[in-house]
């Protein structure tokens, strides 16, 4: 409903967007679908990095593409990571270090997504500017309530002496599984170079819709961008980021210098080469993953 009203207020950039891209290249289209494609590798092999136990190569890379669309029905990569618990379970990874896998992969895909950003704002200490970007006005209190709360929930395992038990168990498997992997340094290059790889493909892949959209913005002002956002919407609880994304793609977009116009229609044709083709491949990936016992 949030969505739909935000829309219906920016009708008319939206639809300026929407006229925007029948300009586009096809060629830079190709390009951004084949970058998407190829995130779906990079998650696979930082999975397979972020677990000991070898993973059938095939099934696993299906299962990134079937846990892209569950993605979307459940807030904040919820549905991506029951997806791939119970793979790595089927599998035959016992549930305490298929959890700390899970875990592991999330540090590092963090890791790796703050380490773009923070080279890219170095090399390009101007490109961003940041005052447009910071909340203002009614913004900053529900920040600070929003901030409160994870704080709140950060000290409730801490203080309940039974979750404490639980927590402290999972750190200790979660630490286990961790030396185990840097012990092998095929794995740990594939969990890093993985983490890495994934969103750098993410924003190439928004670089090629500005290609092909003509945007007036450096190709790595635009990747910079999507990482800025994107970080920014990280705690943002929307199924697959429907509606955050987008806003702050186009803020982002624009606090590099591009046109509000351009900006949106670049961040619509992005999104659905992302999000909206291959949602029903996904979906039937995953019917037939759960239909053969895969996961």
């Amino acid at each position: 409903m949030l969505v739909a009203v935000a829309a219906v207020r920016h009708r008319s950039m939206l639809a300026e967007g929407f006229r925007q891209l029948r300009t586009a290249s096809w060629p830079w289209l190709l390009a951004a679908a084949g970058a998407t494609c190829l995130t779906w590798v990079a998650a696979a092999v930082t999975r397979q990095g972020a677990v000991v136990q070898p993973l059938p190569k095939g099934r696993l890379l299906a299962t990134q593409l079937a846990a892209a669309s569950a993605n979307h029905l459940l807030p904040t990569g919820l549905g991506a990571g029951a997806v791939n618990l119970r793979f790595m379970s089927v599998c035959g990874v016992p549930l305490a270090r298929s959890s700390a896998a899970l875990a592991l992969y999330l540090l590092a895909e963090c890791v790796g997504r703050l380490g773009l950003l923070a080279a890219l704002l170095i090399a390009f200490p101007d490109a961003l500017r940041l005052g447009t970007l910071l909340p203002a006005g009614p913004a900053l209190p529900l920040l600070l309530g929003a901030a409160g709360l994870l704080a709140v929930a950060g000290a409730v395992p801490v203080l309940v002496r039974p979750l404490r038990r639980r927590v402290s168990s999972f750190v200790r498997d979660a630490l286990g599984e961790a030396r185990s992997v840097h012990a092998r340094p095929a794995r740990a290059l594939a969990l890093w170079g993985g983490s890495l790889a994934f969103p750098a493909l993410q924003a190439a892949g928004l670089a090629a819709v500005g290609q092909a959209l003509s945007l007036p913005v450096p190709a790595a002002h635009m990747a910079l961008a999507y990482l800025a956002a994107t970080v920014a919407v990280a705690l943002v609880p929307t199924p697959g980021g429907l509606g955050s994304v987008e806003a702050a793609l186009i803020v982002a977009l624009i606090a590099v210098g591009g046109p509000a116009a351009v900006a949106t229609a670049v961040v619509l044709a992005y999104r659905i080469i992302t999000v909206w083709v291959p949602l029903v491949p996904g979906a039937l990936t995953l019917g037939a993953l759960v239909r053969l016992k895969v996961i």
